[in-house]
């Protein structure tokens, strides 16, 4: 363990601290069309798989920070990724593209501050932004994503915030899609899972982001087609090329495999394909070293 109790701008150094969330009544009564659910979750089968997916963290070896509390009609906040990133100065306060979410933000910002972790900056003003379109390249590399979630007012806050760090922000446009309603972060189409490997489904990446990951020297294991709308580009790495990931894409997992990864498999049907949110969504990484 390293001796600093924060520090995370990295989506692949190994795993040591991390925030989740445990599924609670408002995720299972949500709204489902105001919060675009493919399904009502059943709470007793989503605390199981979240505490299956807690366990496979913990078994990395990494502390895991329980953000409880009640956050009354917050039905995504189990998807503790999007309202804060964590850097190498502190917490990193959001605020959230989706209305519906507001709320999210400092209760997580006062967790995290009460397990050590300072608060460093906060998007103000007309700036939106969630965790899920926030991907670090490398410590000095963070890709913005720019779409319905976060725009380019928080582009310019993060520029501020993160520029003492020596930090550079690259925007990514990211496609209409399905629209507004649905949840397309820049992080449902890859994920980091060393320096030098990503998984990914190219077909919805901007061109000059794709040939920046290419001019890196960033292999991309492709997603196929049919596992796509199944989050297979949601991969959360534990440590470099060893990964958790959701039972449902063995292609994917086989893909990822024989590119030298570890992949361990949780069961989403209820915290994952109901709510659109992946292994990544579900954790906060405060400390990867």
């Amino acid at each position: 363990m390293s001796d600093r109790s924060f520090g995370s701008q990295s989506m692949v150094a190994p795993l040591q601290r991390v925030a989740v969330r445990e599924p609670n009544s408002d995720f299972a009564d949500a709204d489902l069309v105001a919060w675009n659910y493919h399904g009502r979750p059943d709470l007793e089968a989503a605390r199981a798989e979240h505490a299956h997916l807690v366990d496979l963290i913990e078994a990395s070896g990494a502390e895991v920070i329980r953000h409880e509390g009640p956050l009354p009609g917050l039905a995504d906040s189990i998807y503790v990724h999007d309202p804060v990133l964590v850097c190498d100065a502190g917490t990193i306060v959001l605020q959230m593209g989706k209305e519906l979410r507001r709320g999210e933000e400092e209760p997580l910002a006062a967790t995290l501050e009460a397990v050590g972790v300072p608060i460093h900056y906060r998007l103000h003003g007309a700036a939106t932004a969630e965790g899920g379109d926030l991907l670090w390249l490398d410590s000095r590399t963070l890709a913005v994503g720019q779409g319905f979630r976060t725009n380019s007012h928080a582009l310019e806050q993060l520029r501020e915030a993160l520029a003492p760090l020596g930090v550079e922000c690259v925007p990514v446009p990211l496609p209409v899609f399905t629209g507004s309603a649905a949840c397309l972060h820049l992080m449902s189409l890859i994920s980091m899972l060393d320096d030098d490997l990503a998984v990914a489904y190219p077909s919805l990446l901007p061109v000059p982001f794709w040939q920046l990951l290419q001019g890196r020297g960033i292999e991309v294991v492709e997603v196929p087609e049919s596992e796509f709308a199944s989050q297979g580009p949601n991969v959360l790495a534990l440590s470099p090329r060893r990964c958790v990931a959701l039972e449902d894409n063995t292609e994917t997992a086989a893909r990822l495999e024989a590119a030298g990864c570890e992949v361990l498999n949780y069961r989403g049907a209820e915290i994952s394909h109901k709510g659109e949110g992946g292994a990544t969504c579900l954790t906060r990484p405060v400390l990867r070293a």
